[in-house]
């Protein structure tokens, strides 16, 4: 999804680091990053750009999917790293 604000970057409370616009809309596969919203509208109004950009379907996943705590992510990641031993 081209846009204007694609190459800004902020700092990622999820990763740590500093991250382009364009890395938050892709974080989650074909979704945006579940802080989005959060870390991006101080800048400029981006519901309103999702809800342009996106289709309504993935909006709707968009708005309906739930991120999982830093808890249980790791838990999950170690259960499928012993699974694979």
């Amino acid at each position: 999804m081209k846009n204007k604000y694609g190459d800004k970057l902020i700092r990622c409370p999820k990763l740590g680091d500093e991250m382009t616009f364009s890395y938050c809309l892709r974080e989650a596969g074909d979704l945006p990053c579940a802080r989005i919203i959060r870390c991006w509208s101080p800048f400029f109004d981006i519901e309103s750009f999702l809800k342009e950009n996106l289709s309504p379907e993935k909006w709707n996943s968009y708005t309906n999917s739930k991120s999982q705590d830093k808890v249980t992510s790791l838990i999950e990641l170690i259960e499928a790293a012993k699974a694979k031993k």
